[in-house]
């Protein structure tokens, strides 16, 4: 199963007469793999958008495959991105809806990406798979050991189920489809609503706008003991193009950084670099969600090369410039990812 990087095929070669749907191609991660996919040349790039085709809706994914097919080809790759996410609030107000949309997308557009003979399938897990437990740092076959933290086992749970499916696929039809796990990611163009978003562009809009109003303190949930670790958007994009062009199993892959910090210690870095001068006020009746989150990176570079290039500091303060600079969010994370 071991890849030797000499038989590695070169990126820009590989994608040039490359047909490719990226679902989710519009939302935050989705739009560095889009980018990443035109600079290697991908020969066409299509973009399913929610409003043209609801991916939980079996009909729909049909009507994508009948509409992007060629001369009766279908396209070589999918790279399956479209999730319904959100921070932890959101997660609890919406278990059911985070469950059901995530496992309607990933099964159906997996078997129908095998039905109409699609050569390879890349499915995009979630770090929240992982059991609430699970030694530190997750190693892939730690996967199964245990129930996820709750506030989002749902979807979590839905997101695992592609991992079942593609090796159960894999070992009934032979069909080339891989899984892949990327820890919490950031960077510019995150989702900022603060509704919805995850912990760091949550943080950073809080402390940039209490600075701009003059406040003299922010709320943040939980008392900032769970550790996380980030890995900025566009590096995990590059792990992504990397496992479709050199990685063709079922093992689960964990995509990350292996840079762990903790909540506490991420809030005083955003409060230093954004300028907020107020005090930090923890609210101890929200949950806290997974005490500590790592990831065992060692798989990814392994068996398809991959280790995170952009450092933390670098990639937080390029995120905290975006935002300012943008004043509102360039990309929501819409129903489906788009």
């Amino acid at each position: 199963m071991m890849n030797s990087e000499q038989h590695w095929p070169d990126s820009m070669t590989f994608w040039q007469d490359k047909r490719v749907i990226v679902t989710g191609g519009a939302g935050f991660l989705g739009s560095f793999v889009v980018d990443k996919l035109t600079e290697r040349g991908a020969v066409e790039i299509v973009v399913p958008r929610t409003a043209d085709y609801d991916l939980t809706q079996l009909e729909a994914v049909k009507q994508l495959f009948r509409d992007t097919s060629r001369k009766g080809q279908p396209v070589d790759t999918i790279i399956h991105l479209a999730a319904r996410v959100g921070g932890i609030g959101a997660n609890r107000a919406n278990p059911a809806t985070f469950f059901y949309d995530n496992l309607m997308m990933g099964a159906q557009l997996m078997h129908e990406s095998y039905l109409r003979g699609v050569p390879k399938f890349v499915a995009i897990g979630t770090v929240c798979a992982y059991p609430k437990f699970a030694p530190v740092p997750f190693k892939e076959d730690d996967l199964w050991n245990g129930y996820p933290e709750e506030t989002n086992a749902p979807y979590g749970l839905a997101k695992k189920m592609m991992l079942v499916q593609s090796q159960t696929y894999r070992q009934q039809y032979g069909y080339n489809s891989i899984f892949l796990l990327p820890v919490n990611l950031y960077g510019p163009g995150d989702n900022f609503d603060l509704e919805t978003s995850h912990v760091i562009p949550a943080l950073i809009r809080k402390c940039v706008e209490a600075q701009e109003r003059g406040d003299d303190h922010i709320v943040a949930w939980g008392d900032g003991s769970p550790t996380r670790e980030f890995l900025y958007a566009a590096d995990a994009a590059e792990g992504i193009l990397l496992a479709a062009e050199r990685y063709n199993e079922s093992l689960p892959v964990n995509i990350g950084s292996a840079f762990e910090i903790s909540i506490k210690e991420l809030l005083e870095t955003i409060v230093e670099l954004t300028g907020f001068k107020g005090e930090i006020r923890w609210d101890t009746s929200k949950p806290n969600g997974q005490p500590r989150r790592k990831l065992d990176t060692s798989r990814a570079k392994e068996l398809f090369g991959f280790e995170s290039q952009t450092s933390f500091a670098e990639g937080l303060q390029r995120t905290i410039d975006w935002y300012r600079g943008q004043g509102k969010p360039r990309f929501l994370q819409q129903p489906c990812g788009n």
